[in-house]
């Protein structure tokens, strides 16, 4: 269940970091490389959400 529980707060992570970049991208005097490290960190999220959902495929 540690596997289940992981996966739902690195969800929750990536719906802030959504969050966060579309509320960055609204205003126009956002620094481009903080745009760049918000898009960068929500990829990274998604990757391990990726993976972990492989892997808890991988056990059934």
């Amino acid at each position: 269940m540690a596997i289940q529980a992981h996966l739902v707060e690195l969800e929750r992570k990536h719906k802030v970091l959504e969050t966060e970049l579309h509320d960055a991208l609204a205003h126009p005097s956002t620094d481009d490389a903080r745009i760049a490290e918000l898009k960068r960190r929500k990829l990274m999220v998604r990757d391990q959400i990726a993976k972990l959902r492989q892997t808890t495929t991988s056990l059934h």
